[in-house]
């Protein structure tokens, strides 16, 4: 059996897949709300006669669909979830679709899709050379959130794999060595008494002035936490008016550090300031965890599989119009954050054609490594060994969450890097079906680098997922 033929058929097929990546783009939903999405690929799956299961870890977007049996269980992630008020043409110049609306600012729609896009080349590849095994596809609702994998894995639905892969889109092409952040999101609500501002503030006990408290002691924290560890937040209910002492008031803090154990443990001191600042005004203080994700722990195995696939395919070609498209959209971002990205890119051995990055980097010393951000997949990959990559879906420069990656997400260059990863994902996939010593050094890798740690949830028990916005 060759693995061309499997390249073949998902390059014959990819029109379908352009189109699903394209529908999902055109109808962004927000976290725990990507109905539309959700929808569409569970019913994709079922035509492709997978069996789906909908509503995991009672997230009704949710889903897992699977098809074979037996050993060895072999996972690849999608997401579908878009940000709030990035809406946008395809277009190199500002261009919003509709005023505030949400957009696929981080290419979800082409994440999601390039995993269905290799599931269901691989399914059939299987069925026909009668290969052994399960594969999954896992549809993650609200990664944007930090939180839909959490509630995922807490039910359970990751624990029997025997691997994972998953990718992202971005401005290059690369095996993920770095780590993200881990992270928790909590928010502070403080209950105090309302009382006339003016004619008898001495009756009130300001909410709001707690959370000022909070924040200022968050501020002064700062000085003392570990190097790479943030701390932002945002005043969630400020009062109603300002002449009315407010006895309700909250803020919602994101804390970031470079594992778990930091972060729990920055939790606990802000725990310790909002309580002072409660105690200080004579309010009352409740807290409520919103998400809680790990950093990332890559496997430098399953990602120099993926590498090893890369290599077998082909640099993606590009249009005159798909180059002069990156041109006009770089004129639209900062000179020195271009001059910069490309000084990045040379260091690390990328190739450029007219700003769009060719070739296919895997850069072992990168491994582990901090960088900035936090993902839900962090859960997964300390959960099992996890293979992740970025493909070039969008002009050097293009910064994530802005309007400009969402146009990039939407066009044909977008495209092309998703198919790109669609075939690595689906190659590392058969790989690792048809060897058993990769899932072994991967597994062997993963119980050496996670030193003992087990996964926990870090989101409690008795917190539910949010209700989807109708």
């Amino acid at each position: 059996m060759s693995k061309q033929q499997l390249f073949d058929a998902m390059t014959a097929s990819q029109h379908q897949f352009a189109s699903i990546a394209k529908d999902i783009w055109d109808h962004p939903q927000l976290g725990y709300s990507e109905r539309y999405a959700s929808t569409l690929q569970q019913q994709t799956l079922k035509e492709a006669g997978f069996r789906v299961s909908a509503n995991i870890g009672e997230v009704e977007t949710a889903f897992v669909a699977e098809c074979s049996s037996g050993s060895p269980i072999i996972g690849i992630l999608g997401e579908f979830d878009a940000l709030p008020g990035l809406s946008q043409a395809v277009s190199p110049t500002l261009e919003p679709l509709e005023k505030d609306a949400p957009g696929h600012g981080c290419g979800h729609n082409l994440l999601g899709t390039a995993g269905l896009e290799a599931v269901i080349a691989l399914k059939k590849y299987m069925e026909e050379h009668h290969i052994e095994g399960t594969l999954r596809y896992y549809g993650c609702s609200a990664e944007e959130l930090l939180s839909g994998k959490t509630f995922m894995a807490r039910a359970g639905v990751f624990d029997d794999l025997d691997l994972v892969y998953t990718w992202h889109p971005g401005t290059f092409n690369m095996t993920t060595n770095l780590s993200m952040q881990a992270l928790s999101s909590v928010e502070f609500f403080f209950h105090g008494r309302t009382a006339h501002a003016a004619a008898a503030p001495h009756l009130g006990r300001s909410a709001l002035d707690a959370v000022e408290l909070t924040n200022v002691g968050a501020n002064y924290l700062r000085e003392h936490v570990p190097d790479g560890s943030r701390i932002h937040y945002q005043i969630t209910n400020g009062g109603l008016a300002p002449n009315v002492v407010p006895d309700n008031a909250s803020v919602l803090y994101f804390l970031r550090g470079k594992n778990r154990a930091e972060v729990d443990d920055l939790l606990r001191r802000l725990h310790l300031v909002a309580e002072g600042a409660a105690m200080m005004t004579e309010t009352t203080v409740t807290a409520e965890i919103k998400a809680g994700c790990y950093d990332t722990l890559p496997n430098l195995t399953l990602n120099e599989v993926m590498y090893d696939n890369a290599q077998l395919l082909p640099d993606i070609s590009y249009t005159a119009e798909e180059q002069a498209f990156a041109r006009t959209l770089q004129q639209n971002i900062d000179p020195s954050v271009v001059a910069g990205s490309k000084a990045s890119m040379a260091q690390m051995g990328f190739q450029e054609t007219t700003d769009l990055a060719q070739g296919f980097q895997h850069i072992p010393q990168m491994f582990r490594i901090p960088m900035p951000g936090s993902s839900d997949i962090g859960d997964v990959s300390w959960i099992t060994p996890m293979g992740q990559i970025m493909t070039t879906c969008a002009p050097s420069a293009v910064q994530l969450h802005t309007w400009q990656a969402t146009a990039s997400f939407g066009s044909s260059i977008g495209m092309k890097g998703m198919h790109l990863a669609a075939q690595i994902m689906a190659g590392a996939a058969l790989d690792s079906f048809t060897n058993p010593d990769i899932i072994q050094k991967a597994r062997e890798e993963f119980d050496r680098n996670r030193a003992g740690i087990t996964y926990k949830p870090a989101i409690p028990d008795d917190v539910k997922p949010p209700q989807p916005v109708a």
